[in-house]
């Protein structure tokens, strides 16, 4: 996958938020986008461990995350702090 230019990611974001009026509307719009694009599950490491992603979700708070899981384990991550994997899932950009 190539980098997208600044003009590429900003017509991205544009797109985005277009109809979000504030910073809450703009996260759940970004959380939108995400689910509907970014493809899941894919494997990715954290902290040395492979986790899969399962799902992109809000928290509580209105912080994107993805949820990661390891056998019976599952943990939130905020999407900004989750390394994605070479080669990236598909929607990663």
């Amino acid at each position: 996958m190539t980098s997208l230019s600044d003009a590429e990611l900003d017509a991205l974001v544009e797109q985005a938020i277009v109809d979000a009026y504030d910073e809450h509307e703009q996260h759940a719009a970004f959380h939108c986008l995400l689910e509907e694009h970014l493809i899941v599950p894919f494997q990715t490491t954290v902290l040395g461990v492979e986790v899969t992603v399962t799902k992109i979700d809000l928290s509580p708070d209105g912080e994107i995350v993805g949820i990661c899981t390891r056998g019976k384990h599952r943990q939130a991550i905020g999407i900004l702090d989750l390394p994605l994997p070479t080669p990236r899932p598909a929607g990663a950009e």
